[in-house]
């Protein structure tokens, strides 16, 4: 739970996938990162500690209200607009304008924590605007609860991922099983 300005912010990014989202960053040394959904911001802070000098991070929240929050949170945590750019607008609307407003060619590393139902339309954006190379990887949070059973089923089908399932518990509902879905980009053979 956060505080910032006045507004209680519950941070929904597990201690535990936090964990996983740091290791991962810190392996595979992205330039361009993209965040798909800010929330409070605790996902954008453990993946900006995690990055490189020559790094950039792109997170996009859609919510106003969110976005001033996470921006408050962001810069409280000593990262300025040169490492992480907070962009507020939905993902669907952003995605097919990213390289041309931002000029990024490709994205190294992409992590979903947004809406479920949007994980797969905006995976397949990713794609058909060829903003993902071989060897871009995708961090999908919380694919089983509260799930993304159609973005696993195409990820698993389509033949233009090696994927694997990280296990987990919600934070505070032990009881309640989860995971977060690790995708590589091997491209169309």
């Amino acid at each position: 739970v956060c505080v910032c300005g006045g507004v209680l912010c519950v941070c929904v990014c597990a201690v535990a996938v936090g964990k996983i989202l740091e290791r991962l960053v810190c392996e595979r040394d992205p330039v361009t990162v993209l965040e798909l959904g800010t929330h409070c911001g605790y996902a954008t802070i453990r993946i900006a500690r995690s990055l490189s000098l020559k790094s950039r991070l792109y997170s996009v929240e859609m919510d106003l209200r969110n976005a001033a929050v996470a921006d408050k949170i962001i810069r409280l945590s000593g990262f300025d607009e040169d490492l992480i750019e907070l962009i507020v607008e939905p993902s669907d609307e952003l995605i097919p304008h990213f390289r041309e407003r931002y000029g990024v060619d490709k994205v190294d590393f992409v992590f979903m924590d947004h809406w479920k139902r949007s994980y797969l339309r905006d995976l397949k954006l990713l794609e058909d605007y060829n903003l993902l190379e071989e060897g871009s990887v995708i961090l999908a949070d919380n694919v089983l609860f509260p799930g993304a059973p159609r973005f696993l089923q195409y990820v698993k089908s389509c033949g233009k991922y090696r994927w694997k399932l990280h296990r987990a518990h919600l934070e505070y509902f032990r009881s309640i099983r989860d995971g977060m879905a690790e995708l590589t980009y091997i491209g169309v053979k």
